[in-house]
């Protein structure tokens, strides 16, 4: 059987009609404040609709079938395509000039990955900066399903889109019909979005930066509208905590969430992910804050002044490091590369750990690492006990053959893109240190990594190759690889 053409291509028009009208959201701020790109982003929007508009025009009399091949065309093209007409606000304003650099902004928000390439974040208009919040935003959560929210209006199914978008281990499902989930899961996050921005403004942030930062936030992406990042706010311990806070949330399994809020918290305290998930950011904090109160030193950088020897303080920013790390959110308060040898690899190993299955997080993800032990383990008992059958065991039941096999090849995979992408950096003409750090902070949406590309710094530095090779990691770890890969193998092509 052929692949459904028509339905992908209206599925991209529908996509481009989401994103045109979030354009005309940040136009609207841009017209508020009148900072000179009202025009420049209603034309970007008026386009990519125009387009949208065309696809589902001439597409209008489809099959309403999504199989799984489509599914998976779908959701790598679609963040491609919305990677691309993302660039029109930054192309049309002037605000980024260079393709290139235009594209990787917006591929790095999309798959909330949180690189940049900007040097002066502060000069750019309003309108424009509420857009790079909104591609996090958009690509937290999902632009797939975002759209099998709205699919089913148009008589089409989801379930095909929502495996592809979401291939983790994660099997929880909060409602039977996959349209009601996204919409729970969509309100959840929203919910959550106008929470963190309303106590941002209490605790001193202005609005504008208070909504910016809670849509990186929940998205566990990372842009900022200053230059410093959350350093601007390091005399404010409580912006930074309020952060924290909602860092935590979004790198959690959102199905946790919606149990917490119907009063199913019992689920929530045996949820094996979710304690070992708080457990190691406990613990990393810990020992990262020991470090920074004992042997750090005064870091020299363009951050506001930080009084290391107080107890409060080397707390606070182990904490807000640790867990932008783990949760892949990427914001910072200090240079983790400044404070001594050991935390800078410390850091770098944190950038493998990932949040949990089911958040917005990026990375290899909690769960995985938790069975990879498990079942490495049992192998030294099933060395012993030859005939024995000791499978792995999770949340108190058996996982079966499939999903080991299926993670320790995630697994495999990954740290073999991670070695690849940093030779082919490496290539390019990157020194060691920025090269692996560049490519396991792309590979895994991180944002901030080593050498030239530490969080004080920005991408600007990478040759134009080098800027599409990181984004082409970005978008292998935001689909967390076999989706995107899987349609580089000649079998997928192949007509059956």
């Amino acid at each position: 059987m052929g692949l459904n053409t028509r339905i992908i291509v209206h599925i991209m028009g529908l996509l481009l009609l989401c994103n045109g009208s979030f354009m005309l959201l940040a136009a609207f701020t841009s017209g508020i404040c009148q900072d000179g790109a009202t025009l420049d982003i209603t034309l970007a929007a008026i386009v990519t609709m125009l387009f949208g508009v065309m696809a589902m025009f001439y597409t209008r009399g489809h099959k309403k079938e999504v199989k799984r091949k489509e599914g998976y065309i779908v959701v790598t093209f679609g963040w491609i395509i919305m990677s691309i007409s993302g660039t029109l606000p930054y192309l049309f304003s002037g605000a980024i000039p260079s393709f290139t650099n235009a594209f990787f902004e917006t591929i790095s928000g999309y798959t909330t990955t949180g690189a940049s390439i900007l040097d002066d974040i502060e000069s750019l208009p309003e309108g424009i900066l509420l857009w790079r919040s909104l591609t996090h935003w958009i690509g937290g959560m999902g632009i797939i399903v975002l759209a099998i929210a709205i699919l089913p209006l148009l008589g089409i199914g989801g379930m095909q889109l929502f495996a592809a978008e979401a291939p983790g281990p994660a099997g929880d499902k909060l409602h039977p019909r996959i349209t009601d989930t996204a919409k729970r899961l969509w309100l959840i996050y929203f919910g959550y979005t106008v929470a963190e921005t309303l106590l941002l403004k209490l605790a001193g942030m202005s609005f504008f930066d208070a909504i910016n930062h809670s849509l990186a936030t929940l998205s566990t992406g990372g842009f900022s509208t200053k230059n410093a990042s959350l350093a601007y706010w390091n005399n404010q311990p409580l912006v930074q905590y309020i952060v924290i806070l909602f860092m935590i949330l979004a790198g959690s399994n959102f199905v946790l969430s919606y149990f917490a809020f119907t009063g199913k918290v019992q689920r929530i305290l045996k949820d094996e992910e979710f304690k070992y998930y708080l457990s190691f950011l406990v613990l990393f904090t810990i020992l990262a804050a020991l470090v920074v109160y004992f042997r750090a030193e005064v870091p020299v950088s363009n951050f506001h002044p930080m009084v290391w020897g107080e107890g409060e303080s080397a707390f606070r920013h182990a904490l807000f490091q640790v867990v932008a790390v783990v949760t892949t959110t990427g914001f910072v308060t200090a240079d983790f590369t400044g404070w001594t040898p050991f935390l800078t690899v410390f850091f770098f190993g944190l950038m493998f750990l990932g949040g949990s299955a089911g958040s917005t997080a990026g990375g290899i993800k909690v769960m995985r690492h938790i069975l990879i032990i498990k079942n490495g383990i049992l192998e030294f008992k099933r060395t012993l006990h030859s005939n024995a059958i000791i499978p792995v065991r999770y949340n108190s039941k058996t996982v079966t053959e499939h999903i080991v096999y299926n993670i320790i090849a995630f697994f495999v995979l990954y740290m073999l893109l991670f070695i690849i992408g940093s030779l082919f950096l490496g290539f390019l003409g990157l020194d060691f240190i920025s090269a692996i750090g560049g490519s396991a902070s792309s590979l895994g949406n991180v944002g901030p990594a080593l050498g030239d590309l530490n969080p004080v710094s920005n991408y600007n530095s990478l040759p134009n190759l080098g800027k599409w090779w990181c984004g082409f990691l970005m978008l292998l770890g935001r689909l967390e690889l076999f989706t995107v890969l899987i349609l580089l193998t000649p079998y997928f092509w192949k007509r059956i």
